[in-house]
């Protein structure tokens, strides 16, 4: 049987073709055959929307079957995770992983379209496993992101991963190693 993994892109002028597609490849690496990735584009990548892009991803994720694992970086990781919260899709996920995501709220990034994420463990389908993986030598999003991610949402289970960037260093393997675990 072939696992679906959806995996939406962060933000920023060329980061579909540029940047995020060296995570796809090296989580097409990490997991070998059995899985399938989808690796959509995001409407106007420059200057992410968060309607839009909810919109896209909820597009996508009625292309999926159940038991699909959910994989977002950067901002598309922020919206991914508060579409998931705020309207739940009606298949069963298999997974939701969050790569050095942004926190919109108190202590971290104002945002007029993404409401507060203190509570957002409580909104996530009952049973979803959660992972967020976030790099220590991250530029883009200060650590301090996580720790209120760790926080809003207890029952995720947290990387943080020593010497990594904001493109984790274009190292998914334990992102790879943490799916294999789910099947």
């Amino acid at each position: 049987m072939i696992r679906q993994v959806l995996f939406i892109q962060g933000g920023g002028e060329g980061t579909h073709d540029e940047w995020d597609n060296k995570l796809v490849d090296s989580l097409t690496a990490a997991l070998g055959p059995g899985y399938e990735i989808f690796y959509p584009r995001m409407p106007n990548e420059a200057d992410p929307d968060y309607l839009s892009w909810k919109q896209a991803i909820a597009q996508e994720l009625a292309r999926l079957g159940d038991g699909a694992i959910l994989v977002g970086h950067s901002v598309g990781a922020a919206v991914l995770l508060n579409a998931i919260a705020t309207d739940p899709p009606q298949r069963a996920l298999g997974g939701l992983m969050l790569l050095a995501m942004p926190f919109f709220g108190e202590g971290g990034w104002p945002s007029d379209d993404i409401g507060p994420q203190e509570k957002l463990g409580a909104e996530l389908p009952g049973g979803l496993p959660v992972y967020i993986y976030h790099g220590n030598n991250d530029d883009t999003v200060p650590s301090a992101h996580v720790e209120h991610y760790a926080k809003a949402i207890p029952q995720a289970i947290v990387r943080r991963l020593s010497n990594r960037d904001h493109q984790l260093d274009n190292d998914l393997s334990e992102v790879g190693k943490d799916i294999k675990s789910l099947s």
